[in-house]
């Protein structure tokens, strides 16, 4: 069952990675939430029954944990390591360079709140209102509703960059 998990966690792992980039700054802080959310990934797995898509499931457990941890002022430590096969899954972020116009995005994307962070994290993944909406667990016309905000609120910050 672990050899299963990890495979399917390579095929999948951008999304746990653009969840960690979503919500760390830091290096070492992406690290943990990547190591949180594979854990919790692992712990759910035994009970997936693939009745949605395994990105859907991912990107559910994923954003529940970036989300939860976000909001704690302290993080906890795994009580016991999950496996020394973690190795085995590179950073795609760590094989290259950030474009300008990506790391002025992500700039922006940071000062907005952890769901806003969430909603446009799966948008850019061209994930559809109906998908955010399983995701996130809001309502379908409610994802239109603030993908417009965000990307109105999104525009003035992108011009403050600007000098």
């Amino acid at each position: 069952m672990e050899k299963e998990f990890i495979d399917l966690l390579n095929q999948h792992r951008g999304i746990v990675y653009k969840i960690c980039r979503m919500y760390c700054q830091d290096s070492d802080d992406r690290q943990d939430l990547f190591q949180e959310i594979v854990l919790q990934l692992w712990k759910a797995y035994p009970t997936f029954k693939r009745e949605s898509n395994v990105s859907t499931w991912m990107y559910r457990i994923g954003m529940n944990t970036a989300i939860s941890n976000y909001r704690k002022e302290k993080r906890k430590q795994s009580p016991t390591a999950f496996s020394n096969m973690l190795s085995e899954i590179p950073d795609p972020a760590d094989t290259h360079d950030i474009p300008p116009e990506t790391a002025t995005l992500y700039k922006a994307i940071d000062q907005l709140s952890t769901v806003e962070k969430a909603i446009v994290l799966l948008y850019l993944e061209d994930k559809s209102y109906e998908e955010i909406s399983g995701i996130l667990g809001i309502g379908k016309s409610n994802v239109g509703v603030k993908i417009s905000r965000i990307k109105g609120k999104l525009e003035k910050i992108l011009k403050s960059f600007t000098y």
